[in-house]
């Protein structure tokens, strides 16, 4: 699976560091993440997709629409 995370980070000229930073991790195993050595968790992914305002699917390239779904009322 392809993840668009590098491009995200890159588009927001973010650092690994920051992002890893935001996902409470290192910056090593944020830099695997992208890469693809080490599976990214779902939470994760979540936390990136809010965070960049695009739905998970665009995130793992299900799709190229980047619009999230519309949340659900709680």
């Amino acid at each position: 699976m392809i993840l668009r995370i590098r491009d995200l980070r890159e588009d927001k000229d973010l650092k690994q560091r920051e992002v890893a930073a935001l996902l409470l991790c290192d910056q090593s195993l944020y830099s695997k993440y992208e890469r693809g050595e080490r599976e990214l968790p779902l939470h994760l992914a979540v936390q990136l997709a809010e965070f960049y305002g695009v739905s998970v699917d665009y995130l793992v390239g299900l799709t190229d629409e980047t619009a999230p779904y519309p949340r659900r009322k709680k």
